[in-house]
């Protein structure tokens, strides 16, 4: 378990760090009421956004190790009339909560969208999860009107 005196690096992830993040999505999904952790799924997944156009993954290396992400994925937006940026997946380990490093990789996310030249970024947070929602909220981010539906093929 790493200090906060030991430096985090936020860098983009490769193709090695997808066991340490499917782990750290292992975390994650297992308080989120609609995912289910299944690590072949979720390698998979994070293997087609490291190479799929339009998406970032940044993580949190501290001393060798990945002890957080952030994904984004760039979507056209009719109402802004261009490019945003979906934001999925941030998540610091936990021996490693409450040390600044989730406020590090959105803040990393956020320069990057704007470098990407995203006009928005959106979010979807489970609606029971307090402590994300303050987190996202003391950042400026706010709620929406809009409600995620879901539909599987």
């Amino acid at each position: 378990m790493g200090t906060k005196s030991e430096p985090v690096l936020i860098r983009d992830a490769v193709a090695d760090d997808i066991p340490a993040m499917v782990e750290l999505l292992a975390q994650l999904f297992s308080i989120e009421q609609d995912f289910v952790p299944d690590a072949e799924k979720q390698g998979r997944g994070l293997a087609l956004l490291l190479v799929q156009p339009g998406a970032q993954v940044l993580v949190a290396e501290r001393e060798g190790g990945v002890v957080g992400m952030i994904s984004v994925q760039t979507l056209i937006s009719t109402a802004e009339g261009g490019a945003v940026g979906l934001v999925e997946d941030l998540v610091v380990g936990e021996g490693h909560r409450g040390e600044g490093i989730g406020g590090r990789l959105l803040r990393g996310m956020e320069a990057r969208a704007s470098e990407m030249g995203l006009s928005r970024l959106q979010l979807l947070a489970d609606s029971d999860n307090a402590p994300a929602l303050d987190f996202y909220t003391r950042r400026g981010w706010r709620r929406t009107s809009l409600l995620a539906l879901r539909r599987n093929s």
